[in-house]
Parts: structure tokens; C-alpha cells; sequence
């Protein structure tokens, strides 16, 4: 039996005599029954002792031993007890959480019968209630009525799945003693939050009034997420936050930015009219439900909040784990190694949260120590309803929440028309938060009072739900109804809330049809000051990326030794030797020798490098092996963490294994390179092939966030590509795509040969002064080809080469006998190269093309230039026609005099063949072809 359900053991029914017996042996000295037993008969105990302290007439004997308790009233404890933890466990089941419905559902596996229970109990007084922080003794009656205010309000309450004891304990002393979520607000509080309301549904009705039939994806029906995040600002002041980032999809998005961040009403309707002074250098723009803002909010004690809204797109939960990439990434910059002073929020649909598998993605990253957050706020605005589908359509569990559980993470249904349970829920929730850096769930159950958005009919797909929305008044006509009859308001206050509303309102839309207000909210601000945008022109501008030849040498001696005491794996002994000896001796410096000294001479410059993927420790193909394991205790060593000895004012060299996964993984390491432009950050595919599995994230995040959202980024990411006949899914990083989705100077597609190439590629990122993502057709056989090295000159001497000429073009008398020039990328020019140099081909020129976008085409025209003489220039390629470069490559700028060729693998449905021997004689073929020997 699980440690988890041991002590819900006693609950299964026993006689009288058995309790008796095992009371007695309980109460012995030494006692040796069973933990789940000792368990129930510590609370009998402590509502006994509790009792007894209460008592004044009490003797002074404290030390008296507790009245033993009778076999039968032993077992009518047990059957109370076992009536508690029904009320844990599955009370939710009464709540009222659904405004749709008049009256709460009722649960016959609650009725006293279910426990041996009946109406003639109900006087009877238990110990057990001390389990409650009720007095030992108190009646059936009063037990019971405590359980259902605690269990079956308006909030339902989702806990007794945690495992960890301390956390269910400190829940359950705030839900059951303090009741912390039934503690009332004060009138002025009470207030306030009707302000909120009405402010939330007066602006929504403003614009559906004022602009007719305008997707705005409105809030109405669960307004009550407003005095929510207030109550998590609030409240995450006063414990210690200090920078909130918030993901969210459409719903409620325009409301949030007016009424959370403040973003005035002018430019929410500047964007309405469309009239706005529209500057077409910053891109192509978005919806206005799309875009991301920031603000700093003030809190009590004069404190105040940063609040960011990460921009997103209408895949509607793959923002989760850029949200979470974010707050870490703060959390660094912060030295927020408590993870207290940052908070992520997500703000989830019902039907979202539940159907996409980013959302598992993102909470198993969650607690891993190189994505951990402290902890997320998740609030779910449930419709009860997705765009047209009801949930026995799109989920298979009983809530939309339910894979909270993943994490054994507390959830809380909260009925929507009850703005107070929100906010008291709210608070409590951010408590647990911070206290056990645990991701926490709220489940605001609402409704939403038109469709999918403003121009749909819900009723054609849920016309009973709808039937029942017209008629239901919204939440701050419920919640102002209940002041009333609290004599907190009289009944026109809420009617001057409103006109107060509308009049600012009008004011924000005469100004802007007046002045066409546009925000602005740059980038370029706070740790992004000092960059700029960058151009094409921008990009293809030599920069100054060496190192000293002798600063190589020593890092090369620190990156390549070990600490005192460990123990290498005897094969890396001779490894790392032939890594320092080759930086020593000036010549054979392999691609994980450039790589690592790329990052080690950044880090002794003070800009951070981080580095995940599924196998990046020590690298898919065995080439990288910066984290090192104890070959006799398995303990770990960082390699580049060393450099701290020799020099202390090294930044940290952050790099971790990621679970299995793509989406979750590169959409985390998106969010941290945008919040952090002065580090250094990679995500590396096992193979290139998997980063299909991220796609939404390469599309509509890293490709094209700049155009868009005016957001840069300098991620990395190492995708290894190249046919070695390993079939199609581990050959092809699908080149294409990312050149397909080139344009407007958004980022850098390489396909590197050298380790030269790569050491300057990854300098070059975090010495530009603009940002952009830098994706690496990264190699797999070249790790290890004994051609694929580079000297240390070319490090400490040269820079980043976007086209590498053949040194046949650089000798007037060997170029004027060229007649065929072939450009090529990546491992395939090795393939090239040895059969040219078998068959003794003098006539051929081999020239690199590293960097595909930007194209270099300045220097591309003077390799055709030096080929004076030559007729025939192609491309060579080894994907298929419609793969790899080749498209984009024969739509690139070239000198007007030239006509360019193709060579490549026909046109295919798939990247490569599984056969490798297919693969040999196709391999061949095309080298053969471009060579001029078929």
C-alpha cells in the first residue's frame, strides 16, 4: 500500500471490539499499530486535549490521561471521521459553481446513511470534530453544517490528491480552521470590487454599442477574473513580488489591458477606428487581441508591480511556456533564486486548457531544475463551452482542470457570479504559491454572453445554454443586488458607477477620433536599452568576433581539466587531452572544441550562455560533453563552471537536459531570450528532423514576433541535418521551411562547415547591438571528419565568413581554368570536395554558402567575379528538389550575367530513403552529377 493512501486505511469498516483492542494497544507506551490507526486516534487525542485546555474547571493534574472511549463510540468516530474525508474528497460535488444553475446539485454518496449514519446522530457530540478546529465534542449537527459551508458553497475545492503532506496539512488548516476562503471583505472592500465589475462589463458594453459587430472577444459573464488579478497584485505585493508576466488567449484580453494595466481607453479605440498614424518600418502588426503591453502598478504600502502581457497568437495556449521562459529569465536578471519575486499567471479557456497538449508540455517542464518557475497561477475563464463544442465533446475528464493533478497541484472551482469567493481564493491561492513554489488552479466557471466572438450566433449549436444566458443578469448586477440587501449601497450608486464609466468612456473616443492616439510600449527599454531593430544591411556587416590567441590557451586549460578528485570516463581522458593539445598547438580544433570555446570566451567576457535541449549535456552524437559524470559516484561536473577559479567575474554557464519535448522546451526558450537580449540562448534538437514538433513556436513566435509585435529575440537553435542515410526522420532539418519563412531581416539561417564558422556565428548573436534568432543546420558526421577542423588563427585572427571561397578562385592563374562553380552548404561540400580531390578535378570550384538568409549576395558576386572565365555555376544540394535550399537559393539576388543550375535528389513526398544502401548509390549519383562525370 502507497504511503499516499495509508492513512485512508482506517476508514474501511471494523466491529467495536477490533477499535477497542487496538485503542488499547494505541494508548499503551510504545504503542505498535498501525500508522494509518494512530493516525485517527491522534485526532481523537487532540480533540480530547483541546478539550481539555478549554476547560477552567479542569483539575490541575494536566497530565491526565484521555477518558478511553467504548468499542462502539470508538466506531461511531470512525464513521464521522469517514464522513469528513467523503466532504474532502468529493463536497465539490454540492457546490454551487455554476451561475447557469438556480440551485446546487445534490450527491446521495453524502447522505448520513452512506456511513451507518442517521437523523438520531445529528445531536450526538464527537471528538472527531477537533479534525476541523471545531471544540472535541461538537454535534453531528454542527459538523455537518461546517463541512457543507466549507466544501459545498461556491467554491468547490480540489485537494485531497496532493501527496505531500505538509502542503494538505497547510491547506487544509486554511480551508477547514482559518476558512480562509469564507472570510468576508470589508464594505469598502465590497465597494471596490463592484467598481471593478461594473468598470469591466460598462467598457465591454461601450464598445458593443459603439462599434457594432467588431470582434473584441468580450468578458462578459466572467467578469470576475478582474477583482481576481487584483486580489493576486494585491496580494503578491504585500508577499514579496515584484514583476508579474501574464499569458492569456482573446477572451477578456482588451478588458485586462484597460482595467489591469491600465492602458488608456484612447488607444483601445484608436485601434477600433483603425484611423491611427500608421508607421510601416515597425512590421506588419497584429490584432489588437494579440498584442502584449506593460505597465507598473502601484500596490499598498507604496509599493508597486511590474506587470507584463506576453504578446501572442490565436494558437491560443502555446503562449504557456513562453510566459514561463519569461518569468525565468526575470527571475535571472533579478537574482530571484527564491523564485518569490516574479509570478507567471496563465489565463486559460476552458476547452483550450483541456485540449492542448502544450498545456501537459508546460507543466512537466515545471518543476524540472532548469525550467522551474516557483511555481504558476493558472485561472481558467471556463465558458462551459468552446467555440461551438459542449465539454462531453471536448474533454474526457470531469473538469477542464483535471490534469492540475499532473502536479499535484490544488484546484478551486469558483462560481462566477461570486466576485468575493474569487478574490478571498485568489488570495489564498497566492499564498500556497509562494509558500510551496507549487503551480496552484483556478477554475472561474462563468459563461460567455455571445459567441466565439462578437459576430457569432451561439444559439445555432447551444440554444438551452443561451435560452438561459438572455435571462441571466451579469455579474455585477447579481453582485450588486446582494449589497443592496447588505445595506453596503443603496440602489442608485451603482447607476452612478456606470454613467461615471461611459462619461470617461465617450472622453477616450472623442480623443481618439481627434488625435489618433497610438501606445507606445518599445522594446527598447530597461534591459533592452542600447538595442535596435537591425537591418538586412545590418546583418551582412562585418563585426568584430576574435579572441586572443593566448586568452583561447588558458580557457582551453580550464574547460578541458578536471576538479581534484574526479573521475573521468576513461575514454574521455584521451578526448579531452586531444582538445587541449589541438588549442595548444594552433591546428585540429574540432567542432565541440569551437563550440565550447565559443561559449568559455563569452563567459569570461560576463554575458551568460544558457543551453537546453533533450541531450545537450553531453550532446545526441557524443561531441559535446560539457557537463561530465563521476565514472565511480556519478557525481556532476560543469566544465565551463571551472572558469570561476581563473576568472571570478565569469558569468554563469547555465546548461540542462530537457525532458522529452519540443513544443514545450523551445517555446520556454523563446520567452527567455526575449526577456534577457544579454545572454546567450540555444535550444538544441536531438535531431533537426523534431523541431516539426515545434512548429507553431518557429512560426509564429520566433519567425515572425519582430513583424508582428515589434518583439526581437537572439535565440539560437542547433538543428543537426545532413544525409548519412539514417533515414527520414534523421536527416532532413527542414531547410526550407525556415528560408521559406525568411524575409524583413527577421533572423539568420546558417549551415556552417567550419568550427571557426561556428565560434564567430555564436559571438556574432550577443555582439550585434539588435537580436535575432540564428537557426544552425548544425552537423552530425561532420562532428568527427578529419577536414571539418579549423586553426587557432582562424579564431583569434579571423571573423564570421557568410560564403567561404575555394582557394582555387584566390590564384588568378588556377581561377581563369575554372568552367564550373558550384555553390553548396553545409556537410555536402566534404562529400563534394573528396571525390573532386579523388578524381583529380582541377576545372571545379567548391564555394560555401554559410549563411543562407541574409543572402550574402555582395559576396557571392565576387566569387562570380573572380571565375571570370567560367560558364557554369550551379547549385549542389543533397535534399530532394523541392527541399533544402534550392528554392530559395535560385529566388536569390545573382549577378545578371549568370544562368544558375540546379543539382539535387528528385522532387519527393519524403526527405530521405530508409534504405542506407539506396541512399550510397543515390549519394553517389549526385556527386557524380555535379562533378560532370555522368
Amino acid at each position: 500500500m502507497s504511503t499516499q493512501w495509508l492513512k485512508y486505511s482506517y476508514l474501511d469498516p471494523a466491529n467495536a471490539q477490533y477499535l477497542e483492542d487496538l485503542y488499547a494497544e494505541y494508548s499503551q507506551s510504545g504503542n505498535t499499530v498501525d500508522e494509518s490507526w494512530a493516525y485517527f486516534f491522534d485526532g481523537l487525542n487532540l480533540g480530547l486535549d483541546t478539550a481539555q485546555a478549554g476547560d477552567a474547571s479542569q483539575s490541575a493534574d494536566s497530565n491526565a490521561s484521555p477518558v478511553p472511549l467504548s468499542g462502539e463510540e470508538l466506531e461511531h468516530e470512525v464513521k464521522v471521521l469517514r464522513l469528513i474525508e467523503n466532504y474532502r474528497r468529493i463536497g465539490r460535488r454540492l457546490a454551487h459553481i455554476n451561475p447557469l444553475q438556480d440551485t446546487a446539485p445534490q450527491d446521495h454518496e453524502l447522505s448520513l446513511s452512506r456511513f451507518g449514519l442517521s437523523e438520531g446522530d445529528l445531536q450526538k457530540g464527537f471528538r472527531i470534530a477537533s479534525v476541523l478546529g471545531l471544540p472535541s465534542g461538537t454535534k453531528l449537527a454542527t459538523i455537518l453544517e461546517t463541512l457543507r459551508q466549507t466544501y459545498c458553497g461556491t467554491v468547490a475545492i480540489e485537494i485531497e490528491h496532493i501527496g505531500d503532506q505538509d502542503e494538505l496539512r497547510w491547506l487544509r488548516d486554511q480551508i477547514e480552521v482559518r476558512k480562509t476562503h469564507l472570510s468576508p471583505l470589508s464594505a469598502d472592500e465590497k465597494k471596490q470590487t463592484l467598481n471593478r465589475l461594473v468598470q469591466s462589463e460598462t467598457f465591454e458594453r461601450f464598445l458593443h454599442t459603439r462599434y457594432v459587430a467588431k470582434k473584441r472577444f468580450s468578458i462578459e459573464g466572467g467578469e470576475s477574473l478582474i477583482p481576481s488579478l487584483d486580489a493576486v497584485i494585491g496580494k503578491g505585493g504585500e508577499t514579496g513580488v515584484t514583476h508579474i508576466v501574464i499569458g492569456m488567449a482573446h477572451r477578456g484580453r482588451l478588458n485586462v489591458l484597460v482595467n489591469i494595466f491600465g492602458k488608456k481607453p484612447e488607444y483601445i479605440f484608436s485601434e477600433f477606428e483603425d484611423q491611427y498614424e500608421i508607421d510601416l518600418s515597425h512590421g506588419d502588426g497584429d490584432v489588437k487581441y494579440h498584442k502584449g503591453y506593460s505597465a507598473d502598478v502601484p500596490t499598498t504600502g507604496g509599493k508597486s508591480v511590474h506587470i507584463t502581457l506576453a504578446c501572442n497568437p490565436s494558437h491560443l495556449e502555446f503562449v504557456n511556456p513562453v510566459v514561463e521562459g519569461m518569468a525565468r529569465a526575470k527571475q535571472f536578471l533579478t537574482q530571484d533564486e527564491e523564485r518569490s519575486k516574479v509570478l507567471p499567471i496563465l489565463i486559460h479557456g476552458d476547452a483550450a486548457i483541456a485540449g492542448q497538449g502544450v498545456v501537459y508540455e508546460t507543466l512537466t517542464l515545471s518543476q524540472l531544475p532548469g525550467f522551474k518557475t516557483g511555481g504558476t497561477f493558472h485561472i481558467t475563464i471556463n465558458n462551459q463551452v468552446g467555440f461551438t463544442t459542449d465539454p462531453i465533446d471536448d474533454r474526457s475528464t470531469e473538469y477542464c482542470t483535471d490534469l492540475a493533478k499532473l502536479l499535484s497541484a490544488p484546484v478551486f472551482h469558483i462560481n462566477g457570479d461570486d466576485p468575493e469567493s474569487m478574490i478571498r481564493v485568489s488570495r489564498l491561492a497566492l499564498e500556497y504559491r509562494q509558500k510551496f513554489k507549487k503551480d496552484v488552479f483556478l477554475d472561474l466557471v462563468c459563461y460567455r454572453k455571445y459567441g466565439h466572438n462578437e459576430g457569432d450566433e451561439p444559439s445555432f449549436t447551444q440554444p438551452l445554454m443561451y435560452k438561459v444566458i438572455a435571462q441571466h443578469p451579469s455579474p455585477s448586477e447579481v453582485y450588486s443586488a446582494r449589497l443592496v440587501s447588505e445595506n453596503v449601497i443603496s440602489e442608485t450608486d451603482t447607476k452612478t458607477m456606470i454613467d461615471a464609466c461611459i462619461a470617461g468612456f465617450t472622453q477616450a473616443q472623442t480623443k481618439a477620433r481627434a488625435d489618433k492616439p497610438a501606445p507606445h510600449n518599445s522594446i527598447f527599454e530597461s534591459d533592452w536599452k542600447g538595442l535596435h531593430k537591425g537591418s538586412v544591411a545590418d546583418m551582412l556587416k562585418p563585426i568584430e568576433t576574435k579572441v586572443g590567441a593566448q586568452t583561447l590557451k588558458d580557457i582551453s586549460s580550464v574547460i578541458t581539466s578536471f576538479t581534484p578528485g574526479f573521475t573521468p570516463h576513461p575514454k574521455l581522458v584521451r578526448l579531452f587531452e586531444g582538445r587541449q593539445k589541438a588549442v595548444q598547438s594552433g591546428a585540429g580544433i574540432d567542432w565541440g572544441n569551437g563550440e565550447l570555446l565559443s561559449y568559455a570566451s563569452l563567459l569570461i567576457e560576463g554575458t551568460p550562455v544558457r543551453l537546453t535541449g533533450q541531450d545537450t549535456e553531453r550532446g545526441t552524437f557524443t561531441h559535446r560533453h560539457a557537463v561530465l559524470r563521476d565514472f565511480e559516484n556519478g557525481s556532476r561536473l560543469n566544465l565551463l563552471a571551472q572558469l570561476n577559479k581563473t576568472h571570478p567575474k565569469s558569468a554563469p554557464f547555465s546548461i540542462y537536459n530537457s525532458n522529452l519535448t519540443e513544443t514545450g522546451a523551445l517555446g520556454f526558450e523563446y520567452g527567455y531570450s526575449s526577456s534577457n537580449p544579454k545572454s546567450l540562448v540555444i535550444w538544441e534538437a536531438q535531431f533537426g528532423d523534431f523541431a516539426n514538433g515545434a512548429q507553431v513556436i518557429i512560426d509564429q513566435f520566433i519567425a515572425s514576433a519582430e513583424s508582428k509585435w515589434q518583439r526581437s529575440c537572439g535565440l539560437v537553435m542547433l538543428l543537426p541535418h545532413g544525409y548519412e542515410g539514417q533515414g527520414p526522420e534523421h536527416s532532413s532539418a527542414r531547410l526550407e521551411r525556415f528560408l521559406q519563412l525568411c524575409g524583413d531581416a527577421n533572423m539568420v539561417v546558417a549551415n556552417l562547415t567550419t568550427p571557426a564558422n561556428l565560434f564567430h556565428a555564436m559571438r556574432r548573436q550577443v555582439r550585434w547591438d539588435f537580436r535575432k534568432p540564428l537557426v544552425i543546420m548544425s552537423p552530425k558526421s561532420l562532428l568527427r571528419h578529419p577536414l571539418a577542423v579549423s586553426s587557432l588563427s582562424e579564431f583569434s585572427e579571423g571573423k564570421f565568413e557568410p560564403v567561404i571561397s575555394d582557394p582555387l578562385l584566390s590564384d588568378s592563374a588556377s581561377a581563369q581554368k575554372i568552367s564550373r562553380v558550384i555553390f553548396c552548404s553545409g556537410k555536402f561540400y566534404y562529400d563534394l570536395l573528396h571525390e573532386r580531390e579523388a578524381q583529380k578535378i582541377s576545372h571545379v570550384a567548391l564555394v560555401r554558402i554559410e549563411q543562407l538568409y541574409p543572402w550574402p549576395k555582395d559576396l557571392v558576386a565576387e566569387v562570380v567575379r573572380k571565375a571570370a572565365n567560367c560558364k557554369e555555376f550551379m547549385w549542389a544540394q543533397e535534399e530532394p528538389r523541392n527541399m533544402g535550399a534550392c528554392s530559395h537559393v535560385l529566388q536569390s539576388e545573382w549577378p545578371k550575367e549568370i544562368k544558375l543550375r540546379y543539382i539535387s535528389r528528385r522532387t519527393a513526398a519524403s526527405p530521405a530513403v530508409g534504405s542506407t544502401r539506396r541512399h550510397d548509390l543515390e549519394q553517389k549519383e549526385l556527386i557524380q552529377e555535379a562533378l560532370g562525370k555522368r
